[in-house]
């Protein structure tokens, strides 16, 4: 209380006692897997190992390249934005290694008929170095002679080295005797043969900016522990710990290190990554593991994988079956379409569900964009047998296009058995969570559970009056209790404040049944 010692008018602000809660955010993903390149903005993570927001395929790109061959995960990304998601994370795998090989490059003339005058080498290995090559006119010989020409040479944007008046014939000023001799980054051999005939060419090399190539970097095996990370070391699915409000998990490139080099898939190692996140998401408690068959099975082999090998039983795990066809952007004319496995894709389906209904609506029985077909054509008596064992179909459905139809998690709990009911409470805990902190070291009185009471209460009509919760009055939704019976003396005495919460969630129509009847008329 201030201490009001001179007479006059004093303002004072008195906080409110019920406070509101806003929703948390159930729209973002992360990826773990494979990229082009890795981000390089970063001092602190040279490699570009720890999670990155990105918030469009833009960005993506300019962070961690574009599409290229042995990474499924640009795929992925570009379909859970395309599919309706707006924020990622990405975890990169380096699945690569530089090959320790020099960077080259073989300078063109202006002439073809000459060939190749000159090759560039650079002294270290895959070297990022780049060559300004310019053709000296007012330094010109004989007549009969090209042009002298002039080679600077850029690492990181920087001019480090030039040298002029270079030449390919036998003088003081041939280009490898020059270069070759004082060069700390590169070294030259002249290509043409001293027979050629260059009289009448002014131009030998042709003059313009010129990368040096670098070697193809070597693949590196992938396990399952490269994949499971550290949280410590922010690397990984493990390292997906600091991103607190990630909420669904998707490891497209597990079919990249899973194959073997015969063709086949390492499903030992498919198991152990997918067990792995489905342990991070329960350990979490707020995220959710979406998870894709192995590749090229038909209907009874997944089952059998399902029930005899994975043995999977968890509410934080959807598993999507099977896998789609997209357009394959660095394909050519014969490999134009490419199967993934379509968890990014089905991400996406959930963010967009969440944006336009909410994520009490199950995340099914709508289009996957940018999907040509899938590797398989699931018929209703196949997905009969799947869909009890939480196998969600994509199937395709003529004019009404290619749809989820499927939301069931892995549990055998049937208190958890749908996705949405899931998702449902992992916001709602999250919210509770976060907005109830102030509570913390409060007075553990009456007032104290009043508030929180009245908190909640709201938080939950909002929900209730929205289509979140089942029931026709808020009283038949949900119920809130904090008072002396849920927080009695020897429980303030421990430091608790106990506030029990009961809500009725609304479940997904999975089958909707018409009973139909002949009607028989009778003489009145």
């Amino acid at each position: 209380m201030p201490n009001y010692a001179a007479p006059g008018v004093y303002v004072e602000e008195v906080p409110s006692s019920e406070k509101s809660l806003t929703a948390a955010p159930t729209a973002i993903a992360a990826f773990v897997g494979f990229t082009e390149k890795a981000p390089t903005d970063d001092p602190n993570d040279p490699e570009g190992l720890a999670p990155r927001l990105v918030t469009s395929w833009t960005q993506y790109e300019q962070l961690y390249g574009s599409f290229c061959a042995g990474a499924v995960l640009p795929l992925s990304v570009y379909g859970y934005f395309a599919n309706g998601g707006s924020i990622a994370y990405i975890v990169r795998i380096p699945n690569t290694a530089p090959s320790g090989k020099p960077s080259r490059l073989e300078l063109p003339a202006p002439d073809r008929a000459l060939g190749l005058p000159i090759a560039v080498e650079s002294i270290e290995p895959d070297a990022d170095i780049s060559i300004v090559v310019e053709t000296n006119e007012d330094a010109g010989g004989a007549d009969d002679e090209p042009n002298p020409f002039n080679i600077t040479v850029r690492s990181g944007g920087v001019d480090v080295e030039s040298f002029d008046n270079l030449t390919l014939g036998k003088g003081d000023r041939n280009a490898a005797t020059v270069i070759n001799k004082t060069s700390t980054k590169i070294k030259v051999e002249v290509l043409l043969d001293e027979t050629a005939d260059l009289a009448g060419q002014i131009e030998v090399v042709k003059p313009g900016v010129y990368s040096l190539a670098k070697a193809a970097p070597t693949p590196v095996p992938v396990n399952g522990r490269k994949f499971a990370g550290s949280a410590s070391a922010r690397q990984g699915i493990n390292g997906l710990a600091v991103a607190e409000d990630v909420t669904m998990v998707i490891v497209p490139d597990l079919v990249t290190a899973a194959t073997k080099e015969d063709g086949s898939i390492d499903l030992g190692l498919w198991k152990s990554v997918q067990t792995t996140l489905i342990s991070h998401c329960e350990q979490n408690g707020n995220r959710m593991a979406v998870l894709d068959s192995p590749p090229g099975m038909t209907p009874q082999q997944v089952k059998e994988w399902r029930s005899d090998v994975a043995m999977y039983d968890s509410a934080f795990a959807a598993f999507y079956y099977p896998w789609i066809k997209v357009e394959n952007p660095i394909g050519t004319n014969g490999d134009a379409e490419v199967v993934i496995p379509p968890s990014g894709h089905v991400a996406g389906v959930w963010a967009r569900t969440d944006d336009t209904r909410g994520v009490w609506k199950a995340p099914a029985n709508d289009t996957i964009r940018g999907v040509l077909d899938v590797e398989y054509a699931v018929t209703q008596n196949e997905q009969g047998l799947l869909n009890p064992m939480g196998i969600n179909c994509i199937r395709p459905f003529g004019t009404r296009g290619i749809r989820i139809w499927g939301a069931r998690t892995l549990s055998s709990d049937s208190d958890w058995r749908y996705i949405n009911v899931r998702r449902l409470f992992n916001m709602i805990e999250t919210t509770v969570a976060q907005g109830t902190q102030y509570a913390v070291f409060e007075p553990n009185d009456m007032k104290l559970w009043e508030g929180v009471k009245r908190t909640l209460d709201g938080f939950l009509r909002g929900l209730w009056s929205l289509g979140a919760l089942f029931g026709a009055s808020a009283d038949q939704a949900y119920y809130v209790k904090c008072d002396a019976e849920t927080n009695p003396p020897e429980s303030i005495d421990q430091g608790l404040m106990v506030c029990e919460v009961g809500i009725a969630p609304v479940k997904p129509a999975e089958f909707v049944v018409f009973r139909i009847a002949q009607h028989k008329q009778t003489a009145s």
